[in-house]
């Protein structure tokens, strides 16, 4: 763990939709947002282990539109790594907000976010039914609204 490295994908780089869908359900979803986002790569010695969409929705916030470990990093630690990152890129670039949001049936993600500093400030009502073709189940529930979680950033 040692030898990571976290770099932002560059312009004319192949989008990592391998490691986007570990945290989105369709590419068609993805394409929605991925082409507006700055994309940031993991990498250790032989592979990218993780990836993270971040998103300017205005001049004083940012969201992070896609997070997402390979299974053999997850429990590692490297979602928090993550989460450091985002800050930082978010404070260097004057933003007074960090935004993100996860599927009301997503607990485990629900509680990394709240252990890395974020507050739940919304609901987006039938999000996931609205803008997915097809239902979608985690923790043996569907998918129905999205929690959006938000984490204010130091001046």
């Amino acid at each position: 763990m040692e030898n990571l490295s976290f770099n932002p994908l560059h312009s004319d780089s192949e989008i990592p939709y391998h490691l986007l869908l570990l945290a989105d359900e369709t590419k068609e979803a993805i394409d929605q947002y991925i082409f507006k986002s700055d994309i940031y790569l993991l990498h250790d010695d032989t592979e990218d282990i993780a990836v993270m969409a971040l998103f300017k929705t205005s001049d004083t916030e940012i969201e992070i539109k896609n997070i997402a470990v390979i299974e053999s990093y997850r429990s590692k630690g490297i979602g928090s790594i993550l989460m450091k990152k985002a800050k930082e890129i978010a404070r260097e670039n004057h933003y007074k907000t960090l935004t993100v949001g996860t599927s009301d049936t997503g607990f485990q993600q629900i509680r990394f976010y709240e252990k890395n500093g974020f507050i739940k400030t919304g609901i987006r009502k039938d999000f996931f039914i609205e803008n997915y073709p097809f239902p979608i189940y985690e923790n043996g529930l569907q998918m129905r609204d999205m929690i959006l979680l938000t984490h204010h950033l130091p001046e």
